[in-house]
Parts: structure tokens; C-alpha cells; sequence
């Protein structure tokens, strides 16, 4: 593996990683008062195409990372448009 594999595998497990906090946070406290309903529609749209951006590269590294973090990102959009 190349010097520039291990730092994009590090970079998409921490930016993948990032959202587990505020699921668990908005899971918890079910408030979502101070989430952006817009932003997260286009954060999760943005990795959702990165995900098939992925797929077609046939890229598993991209694959992997975006396939997480659209289910992350998009648990917390679903919360925020089930608590308001």
C-alpha cells in the first residue's frame, strides 16, 4: 500500500467515523432543533453521488467510506424530518 492509501484510509475512517456522535446525540435526545434540514439534504445527496461515483470507479475504498457515512448522515436526516 502507497503512502497516499494509508492517508486517504485514514481520512475516510475519520470523516466516516465524525457522524457517529451526532446519530447517537439526536438518537438519544430526539432534538434536532438546531440541525440544518437543507444542509443534511445536500450532505446526503453529495455522498449519496460520491457512493455511486464510487461504484462506477469501481473503487472500493470510496465505496466502503460513502456507503457508511450516506447511512450515518442519512439516520440523522431521517430523525430530523421524523422530530421536526
Amino acid at each position: 500500500m502507497q503512502l497516499a492509501d494509508y492517508i486517504g484510509s485514514i481520512a475516510a475512517t475519520l470523516t466516516t467515523i465524525s457522524f457517529i456522535p451526532q446519530v447517537r446525540q439526536v438518537w438519544r435526545t430526539r432534538h434536532t432543533h438546531d440541525i440544518s434540514l437543507g444542509m443534511y439534504i445536500a450532505f446526503t445527496s453529495g455522498v449519496a453521488l460520491w457512493l455511486l461515483y464510487g461504484i462506477l470507479l469501481g473503487s472500493w475504498p470510496i465505496i466502503i467510506a460513502n456507503a457508511i457515512t450516506v447511512c450515518l448522515a442519512g439516520a440523522v436526516l431521517i430523525m430530523k424530518i421524523r422530530f421536526g
